[in-house]
């Protein structure tokens, strides 16, 4: 298995196949944003099996494509497919906004990917449209119908409180998670760039003694995926809740996961400048031995902690541009 230097299996790869998004979530990427990575920059689909099939052969089973937002790149399911028949890819998923899945929903599925995370911030099409930059509502409700036609299950929802603009939306979005089966994840905004330090994040540990009375949630030993979410159900099953804590609870002694941008760097921390490229051993045509032994390489880099509530200041880089 491949670890890092404060022994953490490293079990779950992020991957982003572009940086580029059709929204503008204001915790994510800035309005007037144009600094995107030139497509000419970007991994093949070629270099992207090569790296998923060495962390595989090292032990990491779990992948995750995401971006920016992932259903942009063309011929996409091509990759899924791909990455699916590799020996040790146990779980292949995707994050994405849902603006695409309309036309996407059943190929994925087709091609071999097994779970889809869906952002969606509120119940309210105004408030989506204030979060996202753009009236995305509708696209979104019928890519979620469309991937539940194609056979997608669990489907996890992920929300992003921001007070002041959406924590009163989260009943509702309970309400329609326990109706459509879907499972809900509120996730603490993280300062990635200077546009989101200055948003102010949500105390999820504070929410979750006010939620678990009203909706008789208890702890859940189930494990949905390889994140770091920590699950409560209510006693039917009926509804799951997942709460991503990094501000008010940081995961940071059990992180199983890195992320590589669009461009072939591995980002090792969310909250830390820690990178490593792979593009250059990509480029030269390394062997399937050097390409492990640069991998193992970056991981060592791996920090044991990020600093988002000492040095909220610190990431300058946008959440797109390290990969979802």
């Amino acid at each position: 298995m491949l670890t890092d230097s404060f022994n953490r299996p490293i079990e779950y790869l992020r991957l982003s196949v572009t940086d580029k998004c059709d929204l503008r979530c204001s915790y994510c990427i800035p309005q007037g944003f144009t600094e995107f990575e030139k497509p000419e920059n970007w991994l093949s689909f070629d270099d992207i099996e090569r790296i998923v099939a060495a962390f595989a052969r090292l032990g990491t089973s779990r992948f995750r494509l995401t971006g920016g937002e992932p259903l942009l790149r063309k011929n996409l399911p091509d990759l899924v497919s791909r990455l699916a028949a590799l020996p040790g890819v146990n779980d292949l998923s995707l994050t994405t906004n849902g603006t695409q899945l309309t036309r996407l929903a059943d190929p994925l599925k087709r091609a071999g990917l097994n779970r889809l995370n869906v952002s969606l911030d509120s119940m309210r099409r105004e408030c989506v449209s204030q979060i996202s930059g753009k009236d995305s509502f509708d696209k979104v409700m019928a890519g979620l119908n469309a991937a539940k036609a194609a056979g997608f299950e669990r489907i996890k929802i992920n929300m992003v409180p921001l007070p002041g603009v959406n924590i009163d939306d989260i009943d509702a979005m309970i309400a329609f998670c326990i109706k459509q089966q879907f499972i809900l994840r509120l996730i603490e905004v993280m300062p990635m760039g200077n546009h989101a330090q200055r948003l102010d994040y949500f105390n999820l540990i504070q929410l979750i003694e006010n939620l678990k009375p009203k909706y008789g949630l208890q702890r859940s030993s189930k494990v949905y995926g390889g994140g770091p979410a920590k699950y409560w159900e209510n006693e039917s099953g009926s509804f799951t809740l997942g709460l991503i804590t990094p501000r008010s609870q940081h995961f940071c002694d059990t992180c199983n996961r890195v992320r590589l941008s669009v461009d072939g760097t591995l980002f090792l921390c969310l909250g830390q400048d820690h990178s490593f490229s792979l593009k250059p051993y990509l480029a030269d045509r390394c062997s399937d031995a050097e390409l492990e032994n640069a991998i193992q390489q970056a991981i060592n880099l791996k920090p044991e902690k990020h600093e988002f509530n000492d040095k909220p200041e610190q990431i300058v880089r946008i959440m797109a541009k390290t990969g979802g």
